[in-house]
């Protein structure tokens, strides 16, 4: 018999992302692991923000992000993203990552993750804890040893997910949360 615990997320594992916003002058990063496909046609993805945090106000405004998707090689970039504020420090310079113009939207991608979704804003909802910005993805932007028959073959880019507290890739972990600071 399972025992019954009090209502909470325990879905699990889920995405590790780094979403980019604001332009090639000022950008910021955040991690987000509250992410996902909302629909098809039109492709709808959604990225679930914290109001207090630096890119809220910045997507809010620009209507616009970036999702990217982080291989293995970057987990410690990505614990970096989600821990520190980027309201202090250029999150680009001090994880020592590159913008890569986007194609459709203002937003800065960065380069080194495999794949990047570009989106525009359609909707927010207000949620709670978080807020869920609601994208259209109008571009998708791949390495192309991840692309076969002109779509992306996600199983070969060892993509990033958050399990509780560590992140793995393909079922084995490669990181805990808080890498970064040790």
């Amino acid at each position: 018999m399972k025992e019954q615990l009090q209502p909470s997320t325990s879905l699990a594992p889920i995405p590790a992302v780094m979403v980019s916003c604001g332009n090639m002058d000022k950008a910021n990063i955040t991690t987000i692991a509250w992410t996902g496909v909302l629909n098809s046609e039109p492709p709808l993805v959604y990225v679930s923000i914290r109001p207090s945090r630096h890119s809220y106000e910045i997507i809010k405004q620009t209507k616009e992000f970036i999702i990217n998707l982080p291989d293995e090689n970057l987990v410690w970039a990505t614990d970096f993203c989600g821990t520190k504020t980027g309201k202090e420090m250029d999150k680009f310079q001090s994880a020592n990552l590159t913008k890569e113009a986007g194609k459709m939207v203002a937003a800065p991608s960065i380069k080194e993750c495999p794949i990047n979704l570009e989106c525009k804003l359609k909707e927010i909802k207000h949620l709670g804890s978080h807020d869920m910005f609601i994208g259209e993805v109008v571009c998708v932007n791949a390495k192309p040893e991840f692309v076969e028959n002109g779509k992306v073959n996600l199983a070969k880019a060892k993509l990033l997910t958050y399990l509780g507290s560590e992140y793995y890739v393909a079922n084995k972990k490669v990181g805990d949360r808080g890498i970064c600071l040790k």
